[in-house]
């Protein structure tokens, strides 16, 4: 076995006392090599210091009360003389077995997009009273230039009967939606969406939950919302690029910062984070101007009613159906509505309860932004979800920010070993109150 890199072993170790305990992070040891990218936490930041990091170009990832912020020694240097104290918590990139990796896979087994569309035409294809497959949309690459980019795939799982995994609001069964990978660089959350569909299609007719579920309701899940920011995590292969947004290159001169958050792209209340185009979470230039965001809403918008009012303290009624999750890395939360605002979402209370069911699958920590991760983001697709149809909406952020399984890149075998099974239950919980989640 050839294991691409040594991991700082202090702050794996610090990782896991950490998580074990709920102790505060305190970084106890610096990087084995000063040119390589790791995580540093910075502490006690202001909302107005955080935004001007921002504003700075560097990449931040906001935590409560401070932020993790990715780069290499000198990075550090650029923060100490800005007047922070940054201190190292953790590698970002973890052990690779290169030995075991198959063709059209990167990180020691991370799919890359080609591959995932392969697997989906193989799936549908090996399952067709089970499944559909439908193209949703192009990515921005593939609106400049037909011959690049990719199509946005949805695929509906469910014991098709007549009328079943059409693209219409007033389906015969409840729905429950799911999306990963709209951050590229979350690269476990497409691995989740996979092994979710797997499990459904291996489980009809052998296990009773999943045969169940099937039966009475429809599961649709787009395993990767941003195909070419996922290209881009892949070109880097073992070393892959730590890119977040999309591949539009319109919005000014960024380099390897190109492209937009697409969510903080979304139409529901857009417009309050990043103007800065260079910025990790830039919101783009106009509400839903990505045609990646607007391929994932016009989607929603065929799946589901709308079951909630216009004004924002509307709540959906008691036997509104259907619920929705993206999925996110890093952090160990379920996140509620809303994101844009402290104020907490009309249906708060019964949110929070299904949210605690989940819960009980993963451990992860309930709460709205406010809750969690301690900021506001605006233009988010749960935000869009909750606010336009009244469908309960969550973000997962799966796994810790720290360890070998923690952060965007985790090592390839926590997927199976930690990340999958601590997520299974939560989504049999979600897909389950699809009928009714907002029932007592």
């Amino acid at each position: 076995m050839h294991l691409k890199r040594r991991l700082a072993t202090a702050g794996i170790a610090l990782g896991v006392a950490a998580a074990s305990t709920g102790a505060a992070l305190t970084a106890q040891a610096e990087p084995a090599d000063p040119s390589e990218t790791v995580t540093w936490t910075v502490g006690d930041l202001t909302g107005p210091e955080l935004a001007e990091l921002d504003r700075l170009g560097f990449d931040v990832v906001r935590t409560r009360g401070g932020a993790h912020v990715l780069g290499d020694e000198a990075v550090a240097e650029e923060l100490r003389a800005l007047g922070h104290d940054p201190e190292f918590l953790d590698t970002v990139y973890k052990e690779v077995e290169t030995t075991a990796q198959q063709e059209g896979t990167y990180y020691g087994g991370y799919r890359t997009v080609d591959a995932y569309e392969a697997d989906l035409q193989e799936l549908t294809a090996a399952n067709p009273g089970l499944t559909r497959l439908h193209d949703i949309g192009d990515s921005w690459l593939k609106t400049q230039d037909q011959t690049q980019g990719h199509d946005v795939y949805a695929v509906c799982l469910t014991a098709i009967a007549a009328g079943d995994c059409e693209t219409d609001p007033d389906s015969a069964k409840p729905r429950f939606s799911l999306i990963a990978q709209i951050h590229a660089r979350e690269i476990a959350t497409g691995e989740i969406a996979w092994r979710w569909m797997e499990k459904l299609v291996d489980g009809y007719g052998t296990d009773p939950a999943v045969t169940a579920l099937l039966d009475t309701t429809e599961v649709w899940v787009v395993p990767i919302a941003n195909p070419d920011g996922v290209d881009i995590v892949a070109s880097g292969g073992d070393d892959p690029v730590l890119h977040r947004k999309n591949a539009n290159d319109s919005n000014g001169d960024c380099g390897d910062r190109l492209g937009i958050d697409l969510n903080r792209n979304s139409g529901f209340e857009w417009g309050a984070d990043s103007t800065n185009p260079c910025a990790e979470t830039y919101q783009g230039p106009a509400a839903a101007s990505e045609p990646e965001t607007r391929a994932v809403e016009d989607w929603l918008r065929a799946l589901h009613p709308d079951q909630r009012g216009e004004d924002p303290g509307d709540a959906a009624p008691a036997d509104a159906r259907d619920v929705f999750i993206s999925l996110h890395s890093y952090g160990e939360y379920i996140i509620v509505p809303w994101g844009y605002t402290s104020d907490t979402a009309p249906n708060d209370a019964a949110l929070r309860d299904l949210g605690a069911a989940m819960a009980e699958s993963n451990g992860y920590f309930v709460g709205t932004n406010d809750d969690t991760v301690g900021y506001a983001t605006s233009g988010t697709t749960d935000d869009f979800t909750y606010g336009e149809f009244g469908i309960a909406s969550f973000t997962f952020e799966i796994g810790p920010g720290f360890g070998n399984c923690g952060g965007f890149f985790p090592a390839f075998s926590c997927v199976d070993d930690t990340l999958w099974p601590e997520n299974e239950g939560a989504l049999m919980t979600a897909a389950q109150a699809a009928a009714a989640p907002y029932a007592d």
